[in-house]
């Protein structure tokens, strides 16, 4: 038999296939518990997090903490760097032999508008954003597909959540601007959609189910 026709080792020893990167964005306006949802995700994937909010420049940090609804010029450079972010880590993940966790990155992001989920995607790079520091290019060209988790819920279950949060942020003055500017991403490829008023758990039942669909590897 040629080479070409033996079969791959599959013996206890033989090296797993690596699984291709994916990003997920767990997504919603401000007080749906994204962070919450993302953690459990974490856990059941085994797949890096990185809180969204923490990529924010402090300019725009300032303007929310003072009740100053953010502008799309605020948006898109917080955008293209969570984008950018996620490109660099799976290309490092790519890269090291010894990576052994679900590859891509699980990502927390209000992504609110349309074209803010086309930045995410990849598929979409405002003209007027800055470009971005060299160091954080990813090492190559790099495709990324992108799903995202949408926690959808009434204003009144959202706004009784965040006026029981302490220590961020986010007013809960800020939920109308948030709520004018949501478009809502149903319909749109690689979305799941979640209830706020499920638990935690539910939520994430939810969601891995549905991301099972979705992916070409499963979950």
């Amino acid at each position: 038999m040629s080479d070409e026709h033996q079969l791959a080792p599959s013996g206890p020893d033989a090296p797993r296939p690596k699984r291709h990167p994916v990003l997920i964005i767990v997504m919603g306006v401000a007080g749906t518990g994204k962070t919450t949802l993302a953690r459990e995700l974490e856990r059941r994937l085994d797949m890096p997090y990185v809180e969204g909010d923490e990529l924010h420049p402090k300019s725009n940090i300032d303007k929310m903490s003072a009740g100053i609804p953010l502008t799309d010029a605020d948006r898109e450079p917080w955008l293209q760097l969570i984008r950018t972010t996620a490109e660099h880590m799976a290309a490092e993940q790519q890269a090291d032999p010894s990576f052994a966790r679900r590859p891509g990155a699980l990502i927390t992001c209000s992504a609110l508008r349309r074209y803010y989920r086309d930045i995410l995607r990849g598929t979409y790079n405002p003209a007027r954003s800055p470009k971005l520091p060299g160091h954080l290019d990813p090492p190559e060209a790099y495709r990324l597909p992108t799903y995202f988790v949408y926690i959808k819920g009434d204003k009144e279950l959202i706004m009784d959540r965040i006026s029981k949060r302490e220590g961020h942020y986010m007013k809960p003055g800020m939920l109308d601007s948030q709520l004018q500017t949501l478009e809502s991403p149903e319909g749109e490829e690689g979305v799941v959609v979640v209830p706020l008023a499920a638990s935690t758990k539910e939520q994430a039942d939810i969601a891995m189910r549905e991301l099972s669909r979705l992916l070409p590897e499963p979950l």
